[in-house]
């Protein structure tokens, strides 16, 4: 099949921008390496939009939180990333969680079947020379079209490493301790108010805990002796050198959960959420390390509940590559040293699973309007998806460029004083609006 416009990568962003762009008749060549013989340190199958972190797309809230409106919106533009993730979603209280496998195997069979598809297994090194590309090879960019991209823009690609939290086998989970519940009891669509495993631990528990941590053998960097981690992946040792406390403030916070032993809130808890359809696995919500694995089995089975834990993946590292995408890149992400080449997703630097997968849709969105001869503005400020995207082509200081997850910090202020609730509501209500004048017919 001759094609229009070559994407590369097949993740969340690579997938979603060749949907949008096949859906609007337009003959897509997806390359993905992964399935020709090469690996990255993060993935583990061939599978397209594989979730290496996180099964969570987070809140799906779209009156109240900035990724619930940027869910919306997705949905209401046809995303294939959402579709597949409302199929196989996972009780997770407010929140949208998927079953992983479920939800690669959804994408990659929809893509496949889809006739103005041709997905190639091979590895780019260079950028085309011509021809419209969306360049979504993520966070894992290989060495060789990383320094093609290098080359092309004239600048050193940003790096820093992500933490991946472990995932525990349900059945070696200790009941007699741990316990169902959302904190506050909060019940979101498709919940019970149960959707967490929450482990207690003494005030005793947590100091010992946290000691071990300090002192758990870490991964050594040789050639990262300052390492910029992103903010909301943060190691949970990295957390507690910053404090004795700052782990019971963020990830182990223990209000809101009702120990039934006791009646009470737990001096620190964690929790555990479920990470595929069938409940067998469940993830350490927070838990991101770089501890090595035999510290990471030693001093997580000290946790009341885990204490005989099987996991089913430890904690790793992997490295992020990222552009100075608000120097780089113009409104409708297109390299202004080569217009004819897109990037779309975490190359970009935003930060997150929808964040990605939503600059996917923009960036398929952006190339079938030039393909079909018609300009396509950019989303209005006021939506999820023109905050996200003017953040990312020039909203941000470019040399205190850093991932971000779409939150209100980056949407138009709203004048005036009003309750926080309140503010958040007034937010999504202009939101909608400006998106229902914006969205294309």
């Amino acid at each position: 099949m001759t094609h229009d416009i070559h994407i590369i990568g097949g993740g969340l962003a690579g997938s979603e921008a060749a949907w949008q762009l096949a859906q609007a008749g337009h003959k897509v060549k997806l390359s993905e390496m992964r399935g020709s013989g090469h690996m990255t340190p993060a993935h583990h199958t061939d599978s397209l939009a594989e979730l290496v972190c996180s099964n969570s797309f987070r809140s799906d809230d779209a009156e109240r939180n900035a990724v619930g409106l940027l869910h919306r919106e997705m949905r209401d533009l046809g995303s294939l990333i959402l579709t597949q993730g409302d199929v196989h979603k996972v009780p997770a209280g407010s929140a949208l969680a998927v079953d992983r496998d479920g939800f690669s195997a959804g994408v990659t069979a929809a893509l496949e079947a889809h006739p103005n598809i041709s997905i190639v297994r091979e590895r780019v090194d260079q950028l085309p020379a011509e021809g419209l590309t969306i360049v979504a090879t993520g966070p894992l960019t290989a060495p060789g079209l990383a320094e093609s991209i290098g080359s092309a823009t004239g600048k050193e690609a940003l790096a820093f490493f992500d933490a991946i939290a472990p995932i525990v086998h349900f059945e070696s989970i200790d009941f007699t301790t741990a316990w169902y519940q959302s904190r506050w009891n909060k019940i979101g669509p498709g919940g019970s108010g149960k959707d967490y495993i929450n482990c207690p631990m003494s005030k005793d528990e947590y100091l010992a805990f946290h000691a071990g941590l300090l002192a758990g053998e870490k991964t050594e960097f040789r050639e990262w002796e300052n390492v910029p981690y992103f903010e909301g992946c943060m190691p949970i040792e990295v957390m507690a050198e910053r404090g004795v406390d700052t782990l019971r403030y963020g990830p182990m916070k223990g209000v809101g959960l009702d120990d039934p032993r006791t009646g009470r809130w737990p001096h620190a808890v964690v929790q555990l959420r479920q990470d595929n359809a069938s409940g067998t696995l469940w993830n350490m919500v927070g838990f991101q390390t770089k501890l090595k694995y035999a510290a990471q089995v030693e001093l997580f089975r000290t946790i009341p509940g885990l204490e005989k834990a099987e996991f089913a993946r430890l904690g790793g590292l992997h490295r992020n590559t990222f552009i100075k995408s608000p120097e780089l890149l113009d409104p409708t992400l297109r390299l202004k040293a080569r217009p004819n080449i897109r990037f779309a997703g975490q190359i970009t630097g935003c930060e997150g699973y929808v964040e990605s997968a939503a600059i996917g849709l923009l960036a398929g969105r952006f190339a079938a309007a030039e393909l079909a001869g018609r300009t396509l503005a950019p989303p209005p400020r006021e939506t999820a998806l023109g905050a996200l995207l003017a953040h990312i082509t020039g909203e941000a200081e470019v040399e205190t460029y850093q991932p971000m997850n779409v939150n209100f910090g980056l949407f138009p202020p709203i004048e005036g004083r009003s309750k926080k609730a309140d503010r958040k509501l007034m937010y999504t209500s202009r939101a909608r609006a400006a998106f229902s004048g914006w969205l294309p017919a």
